[in-house]
C-alpha cells in the first residue's frame, strides 16, 4: 500500500482532530444513556425489555460491525468505510433526538452502533497518514477514546439530564459525528488499495451468528440466568458457529478473518490482554457509578447522585487523555510490551486499593483515578503491537479484532458484575428490608478484576521477550 506525502504538522494535528472526534463521539454514544435509561423508560412509555434493548441492539451491531466494517475498510478504503461508521452514528442520533417511539429508538440506537469501527479505522487510517514520528502519539489518543468516552460520558449524562431534556443527550451524538465527518472529507486522503478480492460472504454470515450468539446471552445473564437454556444453548451456537469460521476461513481465498495472522503469538496474547483490559474498566464504571449511588444504610454507599456519582470518574477520563502522548513516548524507548506490563501493574494496584480504602468518597475517586492510568496506557499500547505485527494491508481488520476484544471484555463484565451485585446482597431494614447489593459484593468483583489485570500484565511481559514475535515476514515500519 503506497502512503501519500506527508502533511505539515499543522495539517497532521487537524487530521487527528478530525478522527479524534469521531472516536470519541462512537465511544460516547455507548455510556451517554445508561444513567438517563430510566427518565427515557417513563418518558416514552417504554416496556422494560424495550429500555434493555436501547443498550444491547447498540451492543449487538458493535460487535458484528466492528470486524466487518473494519476487513471491508483493507478491501474498498479505509477512509470510505470510516465515513460510513461516523454517517451512520449522525443518522442513529438523529433519528433518536427526533423520536418517542420505542421501537424506533431502538432502530436509531442499532445504526449507532455502526460507529464502533471508528477506533480501529481511525488508528489504521492515520498510521498510513502521518509520518514515523506523529503514528504513536496519534494511535495512543484514538486508542485511548474507547476509555475516555466512557468515563466522560456518565459525568456529561448526569450534568445535562439533572438541568435539560435528555435529547440532548442524542443531539450531541448527532453533531459531533456529522462533524467529524466534514472535517475527514475535507482534511483525510484515502490511501491507495490494492485489488480488494472478493467479499467472503459465509466468512460474514458464521462470524455475525457467532458473535451475535456469544453476546446476546452475555449482555441477558441477569435476567436470563446464566444456567437457562436459552443463555447455554446461544453460547453453544457461538463456539460451534465460531469455531466453523476458523475451519472455512483457512479454507478461503481472501478470508474475511485472517487465521494465519490472527494465530500469530503476539496478535494472540495482545487480543487476550485486551480481554483483560475491557473487562478490568468497565467493572470499575459499574463498580464506581453504582457504589457511591448506594444508600448510607447499607454501611458503604454514600447516597450520592448520579452527577456526582459521574464526577468521580472524571478523573479516571482526563488521565487516560492526558497519558496518551506520554505513553507513546515510552513505547517509543521501552518498547510496547514493557509497557502493557506495567499498565497491567498500575490497573491492578488500583484495583486492589478499591478493595481497601472504602471509608470517604476520595478513596473511591483516587482508586479509579489510578485505574484509569492504567488502562489509559495499557489501551495506547495495545494498538502498537497490533500494527508491530500485522501486514500493513490488513491494519484495519486486525485493529477492529482488537477492539471486538475490549468490547467483549466489557461485556462479560457487565454480565459478571451484574450477577456478582446480585448475588451477594444485604438486607437493608431501615429501607423496608430491601436487599441491595453488598459491600463483599464489590470486592469480589474488584478482585476478580484485579486478577485480569495482572493476567493483562504477564500479557505484557511474554510480548517484550524476542522469543514470542514470529512475524518475519511483517510489512510495516516499526512503531514509532
Amino acid at each position: 500500500m503506497s502512503h501519500p506525502p506527508a502533511p505539515s504538522p499543522m495539517r497532521a494535528n487537524l487530521e487527528i482532530a478530525a478522527i479524534g472526534l469521531g472516536a470519541l463521539m462512537a465511544s460516547l454514544s455507548q455510556t451517554l444513556i445508561i444513567p438517563v435509561l430510566p427518565v427515557i423508560e417513563a418518558d416514552i412509555g417504554a416496556s422494560t425489555t424495550q429500555s434493555s434493548w436501547l443498550l444491547t441492539s447498540t451492543l449487538l451491531v458493535g460487535a458484528v460491525a466492528v470486524p466487518i466494517i473494519s476487513r471491508l475498510a483493507d478491501m474498498f478504503g479505509r477512509r470510505r468505510m470510516l465515513l460510513v461508521a461516523l454517517l451512520s452514528l449522525a443518522a442513529g442520533s438523529l433519528i433518536d433526538a427526533l423520536t418517542t417511539d420505542p421501537t424506533v429508538m431502538i432502530v436509531g440506537r442499532a445504526l449507532c452502533g455502526l460507529s464502533g469501527a471508528s477506533i480501529p479505522l481511525g488508528i489504521s487510517l492515520l498510521h498510513t497518514q502521518l509520518p514515523p514520528a506523529r503514528r504513536g502519539s496519534a494511535t495512543a489518543l484514538i486508542s485511548a477514546m474507547l476509555g475516555i468516552g466512557g468515563a466522560l460520558g456518565l459525568p456529561l449524562a448526569g450534568l445535562l439530564a439533572d438541568n435539560v431534556d435528555y435529547h440532548v443527550l442524542f443531539w450531541i451524538g448527532a453533531v459531533g459525528a456529522a462533524v467529524s465527518a466534514a472535517l475527514v472529507v475535507a482534511l483525510v486522503d484515502e490511501p491507495a488499495v490494492g485489488d480488494p478480492g472478493r467479499i467472503d460472504w459465509s466468512g460474514m454470515v458464521l462470524l455475525a451468528g457467532g458473535l451475535v450468539a456469544l453476546v446476546l446471552p452475555l449482555s441477558q445473564a441477569s435476567s436470563w440466568g446464566w444456567g437457562s437454556a436459552r443463555t447455554v444453548g446461544l453460547l453453544v451456537l457461538s463456539v460451534l458457529l465460531l469455531g466453523l469460521l476458523v475451519v472455512v476461513e483457512r479454507r478461503v481465498r481472501n478470508p474475511l478473518v485472517d487465521m494465519r495472522t490472527l494465530g500469530r503469538p503476539p496478535i494472540v496474547i495482545t487480543n487476550i490482554a485486551s480481554l483483560f483490559f475491557g473487562f478490568a474498566l468497565f467493572a470499575s464504571f459499574v463498580g464506581t457509578a453504582t457504589y457511591v449511588q448506594m444508600p448510607k444504610e447499607t454501611g458503604y454507599g454514600f447516597g450520592s447522585s448520579v452527577l456526582t456519582a459521574g464526577l468521580c470518574l472524571l478523573p479516571s477520563g482526563i488521565l487516560m487523555l492526558v497519558l496518551a502522548p506520554v505513553t507513546a513516548r515510552l513505547i517509543g524507548s521501552w518498547g510496547p510490551g514493557r509497557v502493557l506490563a506495567v499498565a497491567g501493574l498500575i490497573l491492578t494496584g488500583g484495583l486492589l486499593l478499591r478493595i481497601v480504602l472504602v471509608g470517604e468518597l476520595w478513596h473511591v475517586v483516587l482508586g479509579t483515578a489510578i485505574i484509569g492510568a492504567g488502562t489509559g496506557i495499557g489501551y495506547a499500547s495495545l494498538p502498537a503491537l497490533i500494527n508491530a505485527h500485522t501486514p500493513e494491508r490488513e491494519l484495519a481488520a486486525a485493529n477492529g479484532i482488537n477492539t471486538l476484544a475490549r468490547s467483549l471484555g466489557s461485556t462479560l463484565a457487565s454480565a459478571l458484575g451484574g450477577t456478582l451485585l446480585a448475588s451477594f446482597t444485604v438486607s437493608v431494614a431501615a429501607l423496608g428490608g430491601a436487599e441491595l447489593p453488598s459491600l463483599t459484593a464489590y470486592r469480589v468483583l474488584f478482585g476478580i478484576c484485579a486478577g485480569a489485570a495482572f493476567l493483562a500484565s504477564l500479557a505484557g511481559l511474554a510480548l517484550a521477550s524476542p522469543k514470542v514475535d514470529t512475524a518475519e515476514t511483517r510489512e510495516q515500519q516499526p512503531v514509532s
